[in-house]
């Protein structure tokens, strides 16, 4: 049971942290669409401002998709352990 407890505490952090990348993701995005719908027009800070976002919110897709292939791999593991647990219990 400890090891179940330990498995959902896992699965919980990974989906909190896979919630607060894609939140960042979101945020940057909408950074990034107000500055193109502004017209920066030249605006070489902001220009460099979005290329940073960019870079940053490829970085973080990427942080992204590994963490849900975690999540998912964990959760898999859990499903499994708790059908032998179930099985174990007949």
């Amino acid at each position: 049971m400890t090891a179940f407890r330990e498995l959902e505490l896992l699965v919980r952090n990974l989906g909190e942290e896979l919630a607060g990348f894609r939140k960042r993701a979101h945020a940057a995005e909408a950074r990034l669409q107000a500055i193109a719908t502004k017209g920066g027009g030249g605006d070489a800070a902001a220009e460099e401002r979005v290329g940073q976002l960019e870079t940053e919110n490829a970085a973080l897709r990427a942080r992204l998709a590994a963490a849900s292939d975690r999540t998912g791999k964990v959760l898999d593991r859990v499903r499994f352990l708790r059908q032998q647990h179930e099985e174990g219990a007949r």
